[in-house]
């Protein structure tokens, strides 16, 4: 058996002696997930469906998977008395071995202001009080689709900025192609590279992240395949015939796809030479008479420095025209592709260089790797998953922290880290979301649906609503 096959051991060690911690006659737990603030103003709320189908869905408690536990967290404590299998074994007999929780959250897809909920989890048998907060561990990793989702739009938002001031509008619809994710190879696990491909494509088509399509087709029903790449040479091709055999391979690389798009890294040895000798020189002629682009590949150097090197030896060479907006634009048949040193700073760096330059932002698109799907963490939006509500013999029980602390200056203040209290509920009013408890303005909708209960999904939403309600 796969260690995550087995739910009963995905959770912090520690919470297991948690059953025998709370207060006794607690019946009912009632906890929240929000962002608290962070790099960015908003989230945009993608995965949870992926771990409700993928981990909680169905019968996840069998009588093998309490055994297998059993033995095994026998040896995490070293004694008998912190697991307790009759825990898991009532959950098998009474509910076949599926969960009793209840799930809400908001539609993925949508972007909310940070410090507001977007999830709530409450037990639905007062035997199982404890489960919503054994479930935080695997629950709360949801902040990695969310944030990758988050920083890709939050670069759309700064591309389509820099498009509409720099561009005609005939050439926004490449933006869907300008930010292509190159992270597979950077992330911890090809799980990690499904969830943050995934969470991209809900706001650029351009990936060489397979999983990430995979996965929206596999847990959110699509048949298409949205990301999308083209052929595209590395270093070990470009490189195999030597400093002295460059130019006969990118030859060979226009002989080989002498229609449609190619990328070709050109920065084995000289980039300057590679576009003002090479493509700008002697291969320019069959460049330019090519039904499709090719797109050079700058891979070393500072980024703002070696595009504008770059981008001025291509322009004397290919020669240019100046758009409605008065900004230079390469022949349709040749762009670039900036893929090194690519995160959210150094791409506003970027675009405000090429701007300064009277350069058209049409003529770069960009990939990202780490950055994009592994520079994140649980704090780049400042995550949190909180109990605010209880029932503890037979009463409702409000639920908060608000930690005092020293600040850099040695005086006390209260935290950011305090959390809401009570049972809460999403509004929206003119269009700007807020939390609120539930027995207040019950003239508003609560934005959060019920996407899971009893161990059914009772929620499937479709990549494809997903995508056009996270669009910008």
């Amino acid at each position: 058996m796969k260690t995550q096959d087995n739910l009963i051991l995905l959770s912090d060690a520690y919470k297991y002696s948690h059953h025998k911690l709370y207060y006794p006659g607690t019946s009912k737990m009632y906890s929240y997930l929000e962002s608290r603030g962070g790099e960015f103003d908003e989230t945009l709320f993608f995965g949870l469906q992926y771990f409700l189908k993928a981990y909680l869905a169905g019968k996840v408690i069998t009588k093998e998977k309490i055994d297998a536990a059993e033995k095994f967290m026998l040896q995490v404590f070293g004694r008998t008395d912190v697991f307790d299998r009759s825990k898991f074994d009532y959950i098998l007999e009474k509910y076949d071995g599926k969960l009793p929780v209840r799930i809400k959250a908001v539609p993925e897809g949508t972007a909310v202001p940070v410090s507001n909920v977007l999830m709530t989890i409450e037990s639905t048998d007062e035997q199982c009080f404890w489960l919503p907060n054994f479930l935080e561990t695997l629950l709360l990793q949801v902040w990695y689709p969310i944030t990758v989702g988050t920083l890709s739009r939050e670069i759309r938002k700064i591309v389509t900025e820099y498009f509409e001031e720099t561009a005609d509008d005939a050439a926004k619809g490449a933006i869907d192609f300008v930010l292509n994710d190159f992270g597979l190879r950077g992330v911890s696990s090809m799980e990690s590279a499904g969830l943050g491909g995934a969470a991209h494509l809900l706001n650029f088509l351009g990936s060489d992240n397979i999983p990430g399509s995979l996965l929206a087709q596999e847990f959110y029903g699509t048949e298409k395949v949205y990301g999308l790449s083209i052929p595209a040479t590395e270093h070990s091709i470009c490189t195999l015939l030597g400093e002295e055999g460059e130019l006969e391979v990118f030859k060979h690389i226009l002989r080989s796809f002498p229609t449609g798009t190619v990328a070709c890294v050109s920065d084995s040895y000289d980039i300057f030479r590679a576009c003002s000798e090479y493509w700008g020189g002697e291969l320019k002629e069959l460049v330019l008479s090519r039904q499709g682009t090719l797109v050079i590949r700058p891979d070393s150097g500072d980024p703002v420095f070696t595009l504008l090197r770059v981008f001025d030896i291509l322009f004397d060479k290919f020669g240019y025209t100046v758009n409605s907006k008065g900004y230079k634009v390469l022949p349709s048949q040749v762009r670039v592709i900036q893929g090194d040193g690519i995160n959210i700073q150094s791409i506003r760096a970027i675009y405000n260089a090429l701007k300064v330059s009277g350069i058209s932002a049409e003529n770069l698109v960009l990939g990202m790797g780490g950055a994009l799907l592994q520079k994140v963490d649980r704090d780049t939006q400042k995550f949190a998953f909180k109990c605010s509500y209880a029932v503890v013999n037979g009463e409702a029980v409000d639920v908060q922290k608000n930690p005092t602390e020293l600040n850099s200056h040695g005086e006390l203040v209260k935290s950011f880290k305090k959390s809401k209290a009570g049972r809460l509920k999403l509004v929206q009013e003119n269009g700007v979301y807020s939390t609120v408890r539930e027995e207040e303005r019950p003239e508003l909708a609560d934005q959060l649906i019920t996407v899971f209960e009893n161990g059914e999904l009772k929620k499937n939403q479709h990549y494809d609503d997903i995508r056009r309600k996270a669009a910008l």
